[in-house]
C-alpha cells in the first residue's frame, strides 16, 4: 500500500478519509508515490478553527520572534536539500537541478522575509484639526487560506506561509492533489521546530472539495491562490459570499520580441531556457515569439536548431535532461491538441510537433511553429508545455501592439540593443514585468503582479508583504 499523508491541525497530524483517497503519480513513469485524503468541509473548518484560535497570540508576539520562527524553519530546509529535491523530482517532474535550485530559493525566501521584522511601517499623517495626529498602522487581516500549484510547490509554501506568518497571520494551506508530498516533507520538518500549534495548518484534498471549502470559510481573511485563470474565477466568486480579499497569480501568455539589433544569440538562448524550464510549465516564461522581419530567417534557424538539440526524458534516471514530463496526461493532451491546431490553421512545425515516442511518461517534443497568425489560438492561449509559436513583425509598432493584444498580462521580454526600444518597450508593454536582454525570472525583493487576467494583488517585496495586512487609521485627538 501507498504512504497515506495525514492532515496537520493545530500542531498535530491527523487521519482523516472523510472523502477517500486521492493517489499521487510519478509523472515519468505512472507508478503510485503515495495516496492523500479528499478532506471534506467539517476537517477543513477544524483547520481554519484552530488557525483563528491561534491568531491574536501569535500577533501579539513580537514580530522579530515571528522572524525568528521562519528562519528556523529554512534551517531546517537546508539541512534536507537532497531529499526535498529528490521528492519534487518523483512527483513533478523538473530536472534534479532545478529542484534543488527551488529548495534552496526558497529557504532564502523564508530568510529574506523574516528581515521584514523591523522594517514595516505605517505612516503619520498631518491632521487638519489643532492638536490631532492621525496614524496609519499595518495590522494582520486574521487566517490565511493558501491554495498552491504543482509547478512549483514547495516555492509557492514559502510565497504563502512566510508573508504571512511575519505580519501576524495565520494560515491553513492546501497543496496541489499533484503534488502534496513536497509538502510532506515541510510539514515534518516545520515541525521539528518551536512554530506554536495552529499558527500553520495543511490540508490535503482536491481543488472541487478541500479547496472550496476552504474558499466558503468565513473565518478566513485572504484567498491566496497561484493557478489557472478559471480556478482563479471560481475562487473569487466563492469569496464574493463573504467579501473575502484575494490575491490571485493566475495564467500567462508571456511575449517575447526579438527585434533585427538583437543579439541572435542570447535571444536565442534566453528564450529556449525559459520555454523548457520545467517542461514549459511555468507561468512567467516566454510563450510567444514576435520577430522583426529583418532577422526572420536567422532567428528562427538558430531557435530551430536550439530547440531540436534540447533533450528531455525521466530526471529521475538522466541528470543531463534539459526537463522532464508534463504533470500528466490532461495537460499533454492540452498541448498537443492546440499544436494540431496550430498546423491545420497553416503554422509550419521547425522543430517537433509531436507526443513523444516513450515507453512511459507525459512528454512532448521540443517544437517551433512558423507562421503562425496572431489571432491564432495558438498565440492568444496558454500552451504551458515546451512549445514556442513565431510571429513575424515590421516593426516596434506592430511588436507592442501585438504583445498587448492579449487577455494576460504577466510577463514579457525584449531582446534589443538600442536603448530607445528597450525604453519604449519599459514604458508601453502592458504588462506587470518586462525582461530586458535577459531570461523570465523575477527577484524575491521585487513585485510579482499581473495585469487583466493575469491576476489581483502580487508577491514578494515589501509591496507582496503588504498584501497580508490590513490598515487600521486613529485620530488622536489631545
Amino acid at each position: 500500500m501507498a504512504l497515506r499523508h495525514q492532515n496537520y491541525i493545530n500542531g498535530t497530524f491527523i487521519d482523516s478519509n472523510d472523502g477517500g483517497w486521492i493517489p499521487v503519480l510519478n509523472p515519468a513513469t505512472g507508478e503510485t508515490l503515495s495516496e492523500i485524503p479528499d478532506t471534506q468541509s467539517g476537517i477543513v473548518g477544524e483547520a481554519v478553527d484552530a488557525a483563528k484560535a491561534a491568531q491574536r497570540a501569535w500577533e501579539a508576539t513580537p514580530a522579530i520572534e515571528r522572524a525568528g520562527h521562519l528562519r528556523a524553519i529554512a534551517q531546517k530546509l537546508r539541512e534536507n536539500v537532497p531529499l526535498l529535491a529528490e521528492t519534487i523530482v518523483q512527483e513533478q517532474g523538473k530536472t534534479m537541478g532545478l529542484a534543488q535550485v527551488e529548495v534552496n530559493f526558497t529557504a532564502d525566501y523564508m530568510d529574506y522575509t523574516a528581515e521584514w521584522a523591523r522594517r514595516l511601517e505605517g505612516e503619520i499623517l498631518p491632521s487638519d484639526n489643532r492638536g490631532e495626529n492621525i496614524f496609519m498602522f499595518r495590522q494582520a487581516i486574521g487566517v490565511v487560506g493558501g491554495i498552491l500549484p504543482w509547478n512549483f510547490p514547495f516555492f509557492l509554501i514559502a510565497r504563502k506561509l512566510a508573508p504571512a506568518l511575519l505580519t501576524g497571520n495565520t494560515i491553513v494551506i492546501k497543496p496541489s492533489e499533484e503534488t502534496p508530498n513536497n509538502a510532506a516533507l515541510f510539514v515534518k520538518l516545520m515541525n521539528e521546530t518551536d512554530l506554536p500549534k495552529g499558527v500553520a495548518n495543511f490540508i490535503y484534498g482536491a481543488g472541487g472539495s478541500t479547496g472550496a471549502a476552504l474558499c466558503d470559510n468565513p473565518d478566513v481573511g485572504l484567498l491566496t491562490f497561484t493557478g489557472s485563470v478559471g480556478t482563479g474565477s471560481r475562487i473569487m466568486r466563492a469569496a464574493a459570499n463573504n467579501i473575502t480579499k484575494v490575491n490571485l497569480e493566475l495564467g500567462g501568455k508571456a511575449p517575447a520580441i526579438v527585434m533585427a539589433d538583437a543579439d541572435m544569440d542570447k535571444a536565442v538562448a534566453a528564450i529556449v531556457a525559459s520555454r523548457v524550464i520545467n517542461s514549459g510549465q511555468v507561468c512567467n516564461c516566454a510563450e510567444r515569439v514576435y520577430v522583426e522581419a529583418a532577422a526572420e530567417d536567422e532567428f528562427v534557424s538558430k531557435l530551430t536548431k536550439a530547440m531540436a538539440e534540447t533533450k528531455f526524458g525521466d530526471p529521475m534516471q538522466d541528470r543531463t535532461v534539459d526537463y522532464g514530463p508534463m504533470i500528466n496526461k490532461a495537460g499533454l493532451d492540452k498541448v498537443a491538441g492546440m499544436v494540431d491546431r496550430a498546423k491545420v490553421a497553416g503554422g509550419t512545425i521547425t522543430t517537433g510537433g509531436e507526443i513523444a515516442d516513450t515507453p512511459t511518461g507525459n512528454y512532448y517534443q521540443p517544437t517551433v511553429i512558423s507562421g503562425v497568425a496572431q489571432d491564432a489560438e495558438i498565440m492568444q492561449k496558454e500552451v504551458f508545455g515546451p512549445v514556442l509559436p513565431v510571429n513575424v513583425v515590421s516593426g516596434m509598432d506592430e511588436a507592442i501592439a501585438r504583445a498587448n493584444d492579449s487577455e494576460y498580462g504577466l510577463t514579457s521580454s525584449i531582446y534589443t540593443n538600442d536603448i530607445g526600444n528597450a525604453m519604449r518597450a519599459a514604458n508601453e508593454l502592458k504588462f506587470g514585468e518586462t525582461y530586458i536582454n535577459r531570461n523570465n525570472f523575477e527577484a524575491m525583493q521585487g513585485y510579482h503582479a499581473g495585469v487583466r487576467k493575469s491576476g489581483i494583488g502580487g508577491a514578494d517585496g515589501k509591496h507582496g508583504l503588504l498584501e497580508f495586512t490590513q490598515t487600521h487609521m486613529v485620530y488622536l485627538q489631545t
